[in-house]
């Protein structure tokens, strides 16, 4: 989990995370500096699964995530948003997906701040494709909804140091689908919070210039190129 600010949302969050985990799981916080209550929050729960990590490094989400995932054990890895709740069964329906392949990536209910439902399937709000080749056209899939083993990781760390042509969710995802067995569940196990405030705007349509979203592909494809030896 990357956090920055959360302090609203963040407790209700962890509280969903934990309940699904069990003794020998961890929850990693990378913070981002927050001037908020955020650190405070997470700390009361007094809970032994959570690891707080303080990001020294570029700030901005993407870098914050990566920062979290260099201090990841497991191997099995979920990544978090700081605002959004696990709905029940999370965890053991991607760890079922899990024994197949080697990447999951599920729809999500959007919800407001409130938690009041906006729309029952994400997917339905973005088009979205299963293969590599479609989600490089369309990036279609958010982060939060994304779990994966630890091989995923290894081959994306480090991530591509230009954030702005390559975000942490996408890069993941086209590493997993290029590379490795990867599936996507149509079963909503998140809900996603569209509020306002969200760091990155995964549930929003990209509306960028032609030339912009033509030199983010490129810049991906470059260096997924650069991971095929490993």
């Amino acid at each position: 989990m990357a956090t920055y600010n959360g302090e609203r949302f963040v407790k209700r969050q962890l509280e969903t995370i934990l309940s699904q985990l069990g003794p020998d799981d961890e929850v990693i916080v990378s913070d981002d500096g927050s001037t908020d209550g955020t650190l405070e929050v997470v700390t009361s729960l007094h809970s032994p699964l959570i690891h707080v990590y303080v990001n020294k490094g570029e700030h901005g989400y993407t870098p914050n995530f990566e920062n979290a995932l260099r201090h990841a054990r497991g191997e099995y890895i979920f990544l978090a948003d700081q605002d959004d709740i696990w709905l029940e069964g999370k965890v053991m329906t991607c760890m079922k997906a899990l024994e197949s392949c080697d990447f999951v990536v599920t729809d999500a209910r959007i919800m407001d701040g409130n938690e009041q439902l906006l729309s029952s399937s994400f997917f339905a709000e973005r088009l979205h494709f299963k293969g590599f080749w479609g989600n490089m056209l369309t990036m279609g899939y958010i982060g939060c909804c994304m779990a994966f083993r630890r091989r995923v990781l290894e081959r994306a760390l480090p991530f591509p140091p230009n954030h702005r042509l390559c975000t942490h969710d996408n890069w993941l995802l086209v590493v997993a689908m290029l590379y490795y067995r990867a599936k996507v569940l149509d079963e909503p196990l998140v809900g996603y919070r569209r509020h306002g405030g969200n760091a990155s705007v995964g549930a929003v349509r990209c509306s960028g210039k032609v030339s912009f979203r033509l030199k983010y592909r490129i810049y991906l494809m470059l260096h997924l190129l650069c991971r095929i030896w490993r």
